[in-house]
C-alpha cells in the first residue's frame, strides 16, 4: 500500500491537474495529458481499494488469500498502462499541436444528410447516402454497416445515423449506432456513438459511447474533404472514453478486396488511440466508395469489403 501512495503522491507532485491549469494559456494540450494521467493513477487507487473491500468480504480463508495477492499484482500493471497513455496523449499533441480542442460545432456548417447523394456531393472517401450497406468479413467475424435514413439532432446538428452491427460466429457481439455529419465543405464529423457490447446474448459493456456537447464531449473529423499526406486529426473527443484518432499516410495506396479494389488511388490512414496506445488499424478507402479494408497492424487479421447494397 505504502508503495501505491507514493507513486500517487510522486506523480501527482510531479504533474498535477493544478500545474497543468497554469500552463493552459499556451500548454493545453499537454497539461491535459497531465491531468488524465492524474486522474488515471487515482483510478488505479480506487480500483485497488474496491478490490482488496471485495477480498476481505471472501469468508474462506484460503480464497481470501488468493484473492488479495492477485490484487496486489494490478497496481504495477495498470500504473503502467497510465504511463504509456500519458506519452501518447504527448505525442498526439506534438502533431496536432498545444491550442484548446475546441472545434466549432454549429448548425449551420452543414448540410442535410437527406440531400447527401442527390443536391450534395458526398465526400470521396467516405460517403453517407441513405440506404447504402456495406458488408465487411474477416475471421469469424462479419460487419454490417447501414446508412439508414434515420435523422439524430446532435447540438441542433442534423446528424446521418449509421449503424454497425458486428457478429462472431453468427452471433451478435456488438450492435452501434453512429452520427455522422457533414459540412459545407465536404468534411465528414463524427458526432458520437451509442454502443452495445454483448457476450453471450447479454449486454456486458456501453463503453465507448459519447455525444457532442455532453459531460464535455466534442465533434471530431471522421474524413477530410481534401486529405493530404501526413494529416493528424481527431476523430472524436471525451477525455478518458473516446480519443480516437488518424493520420493519412498515403493517397495512393492499393488493395485487392473481395467487394472492390483500388490501384495506386486508395486513401490510407493509421488509425490509433492514446486509451489503448498498442491498438493500431491501417485503413483503405477507395474512391466513391468509402473503406474496404482494415488491418489490424500487430497481427496482420484483414477486414474486408465483401459486398454493397444500395
Amino acid at each position: 500500500m505504502k508503495t501505491i501512495i507514493v507513486s500517487l503522491t510522486t506523480a501527482l507532485a510531479l504533474g498535477s491537474p493544478m500545474a497543468g491549469w497554469a500552463q493552459e494559456g499556451s500548454n493545453t494540450c499537454t497539461a491535459t495529458a497531465t491531468a488524465a494521467f492524474s486522474a488515471c493513477l487515482f483510478e488505479v487507487m480506487d480500483d485497488f481499494q474496491i478490490g482488496t473491500a471485495k477480498c476481505r468480504n471472501t469468508a474462506d480463508a484460503d480464497e481470501r488469500y488468493e484473492c488479495l495477492r492477485e490484487i496486489r499484482s494490478i497496481p504495477r500493471e495498470e500504473r503502467q498502462e497510465c504511463g504509456e497513455q500519458r506519452v501518447a496523449r504527448l505525442d498526439l499533441c506534438a502533431a496536432t499541436g498545444q491550442a484548446p480542442y475546441d472545434p466549432p460545432f454549429l448548425p449551420e456548417m452543414f448540410v442535410d444528410p437527406a440531400d447527401i447523394g442527390g443536391s450534395v456531393a458526398p465526400n470521396p472517401y467516405l460517403p453517407i447516402v441513405a440506404g447504402t450497406t456495406r458488408i465487411y468479413a474477416g475471421g469469424d467475424e462479419t460487419v454490417t454497416v447501414t446508412v439508414t435514413g434515420d435523422i439524430k439532432l446532435i447540438s441542433g446538428v442534423r446528424c446521418a445515423v449509421v449503424r454497425d452491427i458486428v457478429e462472431e460466429d453468427g452471433e451478435v457481439i456488438e450492435d452501434t449506432v453512429d452520427w455522422f455529419a457533414q459540412d459545407l465543405i465536404g468534411n465528414v464529423w463524427y458526432c458520437g456513438e451509442a454502443v452495445q457490447d454483448f457476450e453471450d446474448g447479454e449486454l456486458v459493456s456501453l463503453d465507448g459511447s459519447f455525444k457532442a456537447g455532453v459531460d464535455g464531449a466534442k465533434a471530431g473529423i471522421l474524413m477530410k474533404a481534401a486529405p493530404m499526406a501526413g494529416d493528424v486529426y481527431r476523430q472524436e473527443f471525451d477525455l478518458g472514453n473516446a480519443e480516437d484518432a488518424a493520420e493519412v499516410l498515403s493517397l495512393t495506396g492499393s488493395a485487392v478486396t473481395p467487394g472492390a479494389s483500388c490501384a495506386g488511388n486508395c486513401l490510407v490512414t493509421r488509425d490509433f488511440t492514446p486509451l489503448e496506445p498498442d491498438a493500431l488499424e491501417h485503413k483503405y478507402y477507395a474512391p466513391g466508395i468509402g473503406v474496404i479494408l482494415e488491418v489490424d497492424v500487430e497481427s496482420g487479421d484483414r477486414l474486408e469489403l465483401v459486398e454493397i447494397i444500395n
